[in-house]
């Protein structure tokens, strides 16, 4: 018989492909569901990060990474608004790989982790798509604005998404379910 060989611990359990595909898809549903539809791209959505949020929390920023990237790329298949593929990069996969570093609140008071996940995650995700608006999207400027200025006034919508999430977060029963979740 040969002796086993260790490879150290997996990257994902079952249990964790079961619930990052289920977070996934759930964040997928609610993207579907938009509350407002930007002209250029980018909507509001009822908590659409919240899934994969409370997956970094409970799996770590490296797993969430995969996920979220994962997530990232469905997201950009569902409505795409595409220039160039550095833009469709930094709008889609990166602005929502992001969402892995919630996964470095997890020690945080339960209350506070989800909290520092969503505006961290918002933050991120805000920041790519800013910085793809002064890039790529610099020409829907109205003439004599800074495409900076533009970029940072058209994104808000995101922080919009955070207080959607925080809002969320603060009904006892969601907290009490994510807790079960990430325990």
């Amino acid at each position: 018989m040969l002796p086993k060989k260790s490879y150290g611990k997996p990257l994902f359990t079952t249990q964790m492909l079961v619930y990052g595909a289920l977070c996934i898809a759930l964040a997928f549903a609610l993207s579907s569901i938009r509350l407002f539809r930007m002209p250029q791209g980018g909507s509001i959505t009822p908590a659409s990060m919240l899934p994969l949020i409370a997956f970094a929390l409970a799996y770590g920023p490296l797993p969430s990474a995969v996920v979220s990237l994962a997530y990232g790329l469905l997201n950009m298949l569902q409505d795409p608004w595409i220039l160039t593929p550095v833009q469709a990069i930094l709008d889609y996969p990166l602005a929502y790989m992001g969402i892995a570093a919630c996964g470095l609140f997890a020690k945080a008071s339960p209350k506070w982790n989800y909290l520092a996940g969503a505006v961290s995650a918002g933050l991120w995700r805000y920041t790519c798509h800013v910085l793809s608006g002064v890039v790529f999207f610099a020409s829907y400027a109205p003439e004599g604005q800074a495409p900076l200025a533009y970029s940072i006034a058209y994104n808000s919508f995101v922080f919009v998404e955070i207080v959607i999430c925080i809002a969320v977060l603060a009904i006892p029963l969601v907290q009490r379910t994510l807790g079960r979740i990430t325990a």
